[in-house]
């Protein structure tokens, strides 16, 4: 028995994953499925029912799963929190304790979305990268962490730390992925003025030349690499990062194809993976019924392929987005012209109907 934990979390986040269980419980039906799953709280949720976002409980549910589906969290209401009581403390937790340390971003441009790229529709042509981003190392958990005064004067320090096993095993995560995709990896960096960076380098550059020297290896800049991927975006295959610069130029790919609310995002490790789609909780429209679901159900569609070895699974959810959108339907995030505009619930409805008549 497959066992899932979804944790809806904040903002947009139960709405979008709504539209998941929808999915989920088709194949259920259909598949005779042994997937069990139950919801619980999770970050801002979760501090205001017991004061913690991320509790004892749900922790050990999450490590008893063969996956996490999360939604979104945080928000305005918990932003003046200390750092530990955050909403985004328990996320940072949860990767931390499941060992999720490869964070997997595939931005992929539908033909049918083009024009609601802020790019012209010649230059994202063929456009499919895929952000591989070290996921529990480097200056989101370097030690010591502090916001302090000193002398009168305010001082903080986040220290920004890999050391090379944790390059290694995330390296090899994205050369096996370039593997099957079309053989090359771009490794992003700042070695020219970074001790840290140059490790970075040294080590991708070592275990390439080690293992993977069939997979073509390309080192950039991350200011350069900000500008190339506007620039020339279906020249870039496999994009591997450190934590901090996978976070920014995952988020650019992601207005590449039109809208945060389209992009996926797997955080994998040796056993355990949490599926999540890459936009924020969006407070603003929390509670409208307008969010986009895709980059949700697109997360679930990742979950099927590499937690539960359902290909097949996988392929008609992405078949089936690809089918809504085809046939002109939209949320207003990725609205451009005369399209109907459908709710977060239809836009999910639209979709498993699309499954049904492929499957």
């Amino acid at each position: 028995m497959k066992k899932l934990l979804i944790l809806p979390g904040d903002g947009i986040g139960p709405e979008v994953t709504k539209q998941c269980i929808k999915i989920i419980d088709f194949f259920k039906d259909q598949l005779d499925s042994d997937i069990e799953y139950e919801e619980n709280l999770f970050g801002g949720a979760s501090i205001d029912d017991n004061g913690k976002p991320l509790n004892d409980i749900v922790l050990k549910k999450a490590l008893d799963a063969d996956a996490v589906l999360l939604g979104a969290v945080g928000g305005p209401k918990w932003e003046n929190l200390d750092h530990e009581l955050k909403p985004e403390s328990g996320l940072l937790k949860l990767r931390k304790e499941l060992q999720t340390y490869a964070n997997l971003r595939p931005g992929k441009v539908f033909k049918s979305l083009s024009d609601a790229s802020s790019l012209k529709p010649d230059v994202l042509k063929d456009t499919d990268i895929f952000v591989v981003r070290e996921l529990t190392g480097g200056i989101y958990f370097g030690e010591p962490r502090f916001f302090k005064k000193v002398d009168g004067k305010r001082v903080a320090s986040n220290p920004l730390v890999y050391n090379e096993d944790e390059i290694i095993r995330v390296a090899k995560v994205a050369f096996d992925i370039a593997r099957k995709r079309k053989n090359k990896v771009t490794s992003l960096d700042k070695a020219n003025v970074l001790e840290v960076m140059q490790l970075w380098r040294d080590v991708v550059t070592e275990v390439h030349n080690k293992e993977y020297q069939d997979v073509e290896l390309e080192h950039l800049y991350i200011d350069n690499a900000a500008m190339q991927v506007i620039k020339r975006p279906s020249s870039f295959d496999v994009i591997l990062a450190s934590n901090l610069f996978g976070d920014i130029i995952s988020d650019e790919v992601a207005e590449l194809t039109g809208s945060l609310g389209m992009l996926p995002s797997a955080s994998v490790g040796a056993n355990k993976a949490i599926y999540e789609p890459v936009h924020g909780s969006a407070p603003d429209i929390a509670g409208k019924n307008i969010a986009n679901p895709i980059a949700a159900i697109l997360s679930l569609s990742m979950m099927f392929k590499y937690s539960f070895n359902q290909d097949n699974v996988s392929h008609v959810i992405e078949q089936a987005v690809s089918n809504t959108l085809d046939s002109g339907l939209r949320t207003r995030d990725i609205r451009t012209n005369n399209q109907k505009i459908l709710n977060c619930d239809e836009m999910g409805d639209s979709i498993l109907n699309n499954i049904k008549k492929i499957f």
